[in-house]
């Protein structure tokens, strides 16, 4: 059977393009594996938002050009934002890739992959390719235990506010609306597929408006809300300038969102701000704050922070301390400044990368204190939260997220993916925070956010095969 690998470079949109692929490449008879040795067609799907990212994607070509060499035939593909952004000159740098997709021609490689599929499959893997070191890496969209309580739908894509820093606008173009009937369509797809919680996904989620109804974003919420069979509901990712009464009036009132508000600063300094050309002032980011806690009290802020953008004082970082200091973010993505090709920022002075880092581990620090509080009042409560799989440090506990997205780890027992298909949801005793997420007991499983808990000792592991589950429930 022809078989596809994808590896995901970025955000949550690129994850939901890399779903989209792999429900294309499903439709037209591959299987989706985790081992880019064994595929006929490797994906790799990229980022350029981060100089980091575009140095990994190009990394990891080089890697994938030695499965060209030991099998001809296999199609290697890039895709995402970087090849949009680098069409012309990937063909240079990468000639062994086959095919280069940018972020608007995902129909079209969905396409291909119907031209793509062999007619026959060799089971037996090539000489050469059994002498090829592991690749290493990790593939997307593999059909695991788990992969079906959460989905991913884009609701917009591109952007049009051009921030001085960012590609994106130029990647993937300004905004792009879908319908609202087509979001729907697709959420009732993932929930009847098992999805526990959808996650609506675009560069400006809360910017969208239906493109023939005009419908906000706040009526999309309640729209999606409303639909039969939805544990949970989240978005990513807001911007400040889109955060209105209505939209916070909406988020309060609805009881299946994740009460998980990102919504990002990226400085505390005006004269930062507007070279950034971010649309908003420090006294204006307060004010959506207070906002937001007055609707949504109960709720864990998150943010983006970016330390050392050009023309960055020392009195301007000191000003976004402060306002971490004293918001208190319960999560932050936190970056030093890196140029990006194309971008307005990237022809301005950098600051010295010492001064970056720097000043990167004392904003880490004071963001780190208000994580360790945030889940420190998790400590000796009953969670409940959604099953990821099991831990990457540890194969013998499950990982699983609280609603407000916290990361928790705790031994699975004999709690495996027969019981947890039907009943992902865990209840955890937290016994230790850390400022990576917190760690406990198993106490119980249930099939749904708002259903009772089979109870469970993880400690004695119970074997839970042997309990009649329809009795229980």
């Amino acid at each position: 059977m022809a078989s596809i690998y994808i590896e995901t470079f970025g955000c949550q949109m690129n994850e939901a393009d890399s779903q989209y692929i792999a429900g294309r490449a499903a439709a037209a008879g591959y299987a989706v594996t985790a081992v880019a040795s064994e595929a006929s067609v490797v994906v790799l799907n990229t980022c350029t938002v981060r100089d980091n990212a575009e140095r990994r994607a190009y990394g990891r070509m080089s890697h994938f050009k030695a499965l060209k060499a030991a099998d001809p035939a296999l199609k290697l593909v890039v895709c995402g934002c970087l090849a949009e952004q680098d069409k012309d000159r990937m063909r240079g740098k990468a000639p062994y890739v086959d095919a280069i997709f940018g972020t608007r021609d995902l129909a079209r490689l969905g396409d291909a992959l119907e031209f793509w599929r062999p007619d026959f499959v060799d089971d037996e893997q090539s000489e050469a390719k059994l002498l090829l070191a592991p690749m290493g890496g990790h593939g997307d969209c593999v059909g695991n235990d788990y992969a079906h309580v959460r989905a991913f739908v884009n609701v917009q894509r591109g952007c049009s506010y051009f921030c001085t820093y960012c590609i994106v606008p130029y990647v993937r173009g300004r905004f792009d609306n879908r319908a609202t009937d087509e979001i729907l369509a697709e959420c009732r797809t993932a929930l009847a597929r098992g999805a526990r919680e959808l996650t609506l996904v675009g560069q400006t989620v809360n910017a969208y408006k239906d493109p023939a109804s005009g419908a906000d974003f706040a009526d999309l919420l309640e729209a999606v809300a409303g639909l039969a069979g939805i544990d949970r509901l989240t978005f990513l990712t807001s911007h400040p300038k889109d955060y209105t009464p209505k939209l916070a009036a909406t988020m309060g009132a609805l009881p299946q969102l994740n009460p998980r508000f990102h919504l990002p600063v990226q400085s505390g300094s005006d004269p930062v701000l507007r070279r950034m050309n971010r649309k908003y002032t420090v006294a204006q980011y307060r004010e959506k704050i207070a906002l937001f806690r007055e609707r949504c009290p109960e709720w864990a802020l998150t943010t983006d922070l970016i330390v050392a953008f050009p023309g960055e004082t020392e009195a301007d970082f000191g000003a976004t301390l402060e306002l971490c200091e004293e918001i208190g973010f319960a999560q932050a993505f936190m970056f030093v400044y890196s140029p990006r090709r194309g971008t307005p920022a990237a022809h301005w002075e950098l600051i010295a990368p010492e001064t970056g880092n720097e000043r990167l581990r004392r904003l880490a620090a004071t963001i780190d204190r208000g994580v360790r509080a945030w889940h420190e009042r998790k400590r000796g409560q009953i969670v409940r939260a959604l099953v990821q799989g099991p831990s990457r440090k540890d194969p013998a506990k499950l990982a699983a997220k609280t609603i407000d997205n916290v990361t928790v780890v705790a031994p699975a027992g004999s709690l495996g993916p027969q019981q947890l298909r039907e009943r992902p949801w865990l209840d955890i005793r937290i016994g230790e925070s850390f400022t990576w997420g917190c760690t406990g007991e198993i106490v119980g499983i249930a099939d749904r956010y708002d259903a009772a808990a089979l109870p469970v000792d993880a400690r004695r592991a119970i074997d839970l095969v042997t309990i009649d589950f329809v009795a229980a429930g």
